[in-house]
């Protein structure tokens, strides 16, 4: 299988430096769901976009093939470990193939070099006096691979997942990890990117200041492993194998470990992709064994949050998992990969519904992106035959266009170094739906109509030319969408080739060309609504007289679109949240007793519809000035929201 991308061209600038992007690697024995497709298409993007700014890009992902738990799973289905892993490796390869994730490498842990690799680490760190043996004795939960002292466990569980733990005591080496508390925390605080985001490098630095414990790294209790070098009645504990991944996927020389000429050429990471429920181990963990190591440290961790569904925890036991694999085969790579990255802010926790899936695919990627390609295409062939003829004179609104898209490329440009994939996308769709203005307000109809051909060149050309600006940008977000796109447009030079500096000016587009026929990109989801008859006995009775109302008294109230800026658990109460909602001209504070159904992370960023003219009303002391509309009762709510963006403050009619 090999999912290279295709080389960057020659005209490109190149960069010494490797852009070096990782995903944790997974378990070889989960089912792939929805969390790892979210970490995977994350990195990829971000990675599609350094290639895309001309950086020579290593992407790195791969499994997780060691440990207790494989073990386990090997014994109960009587194979052994290696067969399990080479048997399960595929659920993940396959996946990635199937969402165009575009990785350069991928690592197995049970390859001989990087057995190499964790056997050097372990040799470095050793050499500094930082492993010594002792007996550990403390609380281990399987599944999370995860140690815990009793002051952590919730009524006895494990803090992480809230299944059982089991005691262990035993001889075991000791990783000095309380000598690199200071050391590290002054690293956090020195380098402010380097725990990204700000509330998850708060987390941290709250653990690391009350007190680094030593830490087990090997057990005796298992085989599945890698052998302490010089005690092979040890197994290297799987966390210290497991993270050193990352180095294995820098090095290309096995034999040459920390001195090979790519490692030194890739290492440091820039960016290591993670859950936000590994984040410990990657950001206390894995920098103290690096720097008893005496190598640099990854440049950023980004620790994203969890989806629920339909506002519950993913659980096996609930049956609400939600398969990438049907996705895909639902809605397709490209709806799927836009989906997951615009909808929540990365970075926070999200909620997945295929009502909101399907919402996304008509409003934003049918009616707004689909339909500026078809009714464009459309109205070329119909006023030019297709061709792309030169651009006159431009008018008030070319440059009000032109403006916008230079505008919006900038803001991608900026939020793709923030690592805000929402914000990008919120970007290129301002283009989107400036273009869709552009064409109702230019009206090349009109024009056509009274014989101002020169006119109609332009509008058409302008219209063709925010297209290819968008094609160029949505390409690390849904690269096969934006191929379509590029052959029916009929642009001549290669998507692969283009870069920065194709979308950083106005007027790239090459006159003369002739573009493709147009072909729908997103055919609409049509919603089939079975109605089933009701039973006579529960049949809907008409609403009394008294519950009507007239339409203008309708009429006084005021409904708006509204974007959430952020939200908070109001102090006191499981319920209610504090919003602070965008109405276009004034930012107002609302009241929601919404807080059983929703976090308030899983809210920031949402387009809402509010009354308006609601009296102020005071809750548990906190004033609200206005209302959210949802439905449904207080543990399963839904908040109503729009089918695609409208302005915030925009009248709901």
């Amino acid at each position: 299988m090999n999912l290279t991308p295709t080389p960057i061209r020659k005209r490109r600038k190149m960069y010494n430096k490797t852009c070096y992007i990782t995903t944790p690697i997974y378990y070889v024995n989960d089912v792939a769901h929805i969390g790892h497709a979210y970490t995977t298409i994350a990195a990829d993007v971000l990675a599609r976009f350094h290639r895309f700014n001309g950086e020579n890009v290593f992407f790195l992902t791969g499994t997780d093939e060691h440990g207790r738990k494989v073990e386990k799973a090997a014994q109960e289905a009587g194979i052994d470990p290696l067969e399990l892993a080479n048997r399960n490796v595929s659920r993940f390869q396959d996946l990635w193939q199937k969402l165009n994730i575009s990785h350069d490498g991928f690592i197995r842990t049970t390859e001989d070099r990087h057995r190499a690799v964790v056997e050097e680490l372990w040799k470095r760190v050793a050499a500094r006096d930082d492993i010594y043996l002792g007996v550990y004795e403390d609380w281990y939960c399987v599944p999370c691979e995860s140690y815990w002292p009793d002051k952590e466990l919730v009524e006895g569980a494990c803090p992480q997942c809230r299944r059982p733990v089991e005691k262990l005591k035993e001889e075991s080496y000791f990783f000095r990890m309380s000598r690199y508390q200071e050391p590290l925390l002054r690293h956090i605080e020195e380098n402010p990117e380097f725990i990204q985001p700000i509330s998850r490098r708060n987390e941290i630095i709250a653990f690391v200041k009350e007190g680094l414990r030593d830490l087990s790294v090997s057990r005796t209790g298992f085989s599945w492993g890698i052998p302490v070098p010089g005690d092979s009645k040890h197994v290297i504990y799987v966390w210290f194998d497991a993270l050193a991944n990352y180095l294995t996927g820098a090095i290309e020389e096995a034999g040459r470990i920390f001195e090979d000429e790519k490692f030194l050429e890739r290492w440091p990471a820039d960016v290591h992709f993670i859950g936000k429920d590994i984040l410990r181990f990657h950001a206390v963990y894995w920098p103290t064994f690096l720097l008893s190591a005496g190598l640099p440290l990854p440049r950023k961790i980004f620790a994203h949050g969890w989806w629920t569904v339909e506002g519950q925890k993913m659980s096996k036991s609930l049956g609400n998992v939600v398969d990438p694999y049907e996705l895909v085969d639902k809605y397709g790579a490209d709806p799927v990969r836009y989906f997951l990255l615009r909808d929540v802010p990365f970075g926070l926790d999200g909620d997945f519904s295929n009502s909101s899936m399907v919402a996304r695919f008509n409003g934003d990627l049918a009616n707004d992106l689909g339909n500026l390609l078809n009714r464009t295409l459309g109205m070329l062939y119909k006023y030019q035959k297709g061709r792309v003829e030169k651009p006159g004179h431009q008018d008030v609104p070319d440059r009000q266009l032109e403006e916008a898209s230079l505008k919006a490329v900038k803001e991608v440009e900026a939020a793709m170094e923030e690592i805000a994939f929402s914000k990008a996308l919120i970007a290129i769709w301002d283009i989107v739906s400036r273009a869709n203005k552009y064409i109702d307000e230019a009206a090349p109809w009109t024009h056509d109509r009274e014989g101002r051909r020169e006119r109609v060149a332009s509008i058409m050309y302008n219209c063709m030319e925010a297209l290819r600006s968008i094609t160029i940008l949505i390409a690390p977000f849904m690269p096969d969408t934006a191929r379509k796109m590029w052959d029916q447009l009929g642009i001549r030079e290669a998507l692969e080739e283009q870069g920065r500096e194709d979308v950083e000016t106005w007027g790239g587009l090459r006159p003369g060309i002739t573009a493709g026929k147009p072909e729908p990109l997103f055919p609409r989801i049509e919603k089939k609504e079975a109605q089933a008859p009701a039973p006579a006995s529960t049949a809907v009775k008409p609403l009394p007289q008294t519950s009507l109302v007239s339409i203008d008294e309708f009429k006084k109230t005021e409904l708006l679109s509204a974007r959430v800026l952020s939200a908070e658990r109001v102090q006191g109460s499981q319920k209610l949240i504090k919003l602070i909602v965008d109405l276009g001209t004034e930012q107002r504070q609302i009241v929601a007793g919404i807080g059983r159904a929703y976090t308030p992370e899983s809210l920031v960023g949402r387009n809402i519809v509010v009354v308006a003219n609601l009296a102020p009303a005071k809750l548990m002391g906190v004033e609200s000035r206005g209302m959210l509309l949802a439905g449904g009762g207080e543990d399963n709510l839904k908040i109503v929201t729009l089918d695609g963006d409208l302005p915030p403050g925009t009248p709901i009619k």
